[in-house]
């Protein structure tokens, strides 16, 4: 579904993304991680078109969508969410849910004053499909909070949920287990996986745990200085020498009581391998 093909991304000297290369194949769930600087980050605003790249080229479903802007994208199916969560604050559950398909007669002057009951039928029928997600999502009791007043677990379920208020191909999530609790973590994980199982969703998920990208993502994709250094199942990934070195610094042979066999230890934690967006 995605070819990104020697993508690079400079700002001024710094190579935040030195020739990577991925592919996401429709109805997989990819996980991307990677050592603090390692690009994945930028590399995603690439892709959403937040960045045009120095070089390299973006296919979507085998066509150029190289420098696209995100609403340009958003109409062709592609969405991501962000680490730091983009709520209306002010707007209940429901209605940050419903703010999301693009092209509504509501927001039409012409329309208000002349087609009421068309734009009427249009928002019935959207509160409808946002109820739905409510429902998929189980938040009921959230429905009519502001969004403002949602915990971060929360507030990550509503991004989730505003992709599934349009037609979308393929969702990009930017940590979306970053400051929540496990519980909320797991029912995020379930909603991530009925999506892509029942709806024929496509992921590609940055995160830094481990235990949730080994539970969810096949293949897993390891960033580290701007390239690709490996790509595999989450397992064979967290026994790869060279991906712990680029974690930790030192591979397996160095490190007292560690083996290729016995790895335990060796995964890395989120509090070494947070990203900063460039």
């Amino acid at each position: 579904m995605i070819v990104v093909d020697d993508i690079h991304m400079h700002f001024g000297g710094i190579r935040a993304v030195d020739g990577a290369s991925i592919t996401i194949e429709k109805g997989s769930i990819t996980g991307l991680i990677g050592p603090n600087g390692a690009g994945k980050t930028t590399l995603f605003n690439v892709i959403a078109g937040n960045y045009k790249p120095t070089s390299g080229h973006v296919y979507l479903d085998g066509e150029e969508i190289t420098g696209l802007k995100p609403h340009e994208l958003f109409q062709r199916g592609l969405l991501r969410t962000f680490q730091i969560a983009h709520e209306f604050h002010s707007l209940t559950v429901r209605d940050n849910l419903m703010m999301v398909p693009a092209g509504q007669s509501g927001e039409s002057l012409m329309d208000t004053w002349l087609r009421p009951s068309k734009v009427r039928e249009e928002e019935e029928r959207i509160r409808a499909k946002a109820d739905e997600v409510i429902e998929f999502l189980e938040i009921p009791q959230v429905a009519d909070e502001l969004a403002g007043n949602l915990s971060g677990g929360q507030k990550k379920l509503l991004e989730l949920g505003r992709t599934m208020m349009v037609d979308a191909k393929i969702v990009f999530l930017d940590e979306v287990g970053a400051g929540v609790n496990r519980t909320l973590l797991g029912t995020i994980g379930d909603a991530i996986r009925r999506l892509q199982q029942e709806r024929g969703y496509t992921f590609c998920m940055i995160e830094h745990d481990m235990d949730f990208i080994g539970k969810l993502c096949d293949p897993v994709i390891v960033m580290a200085e701007g390239h690709v250094l490996a790509e595999g199942k989450a397992e064979e990934i967290m026994r790869n020498e060279q991906v712990i070195e680029a974690y930790l610094g030192t591979g397996l042979k160095n490190r007292p009581g560690k083996s290729a066999a016995n790895p335990d230890g060796a995964a890395p934690s989120e509090s070494n391998t947070g990203e900063q967006a460039s």
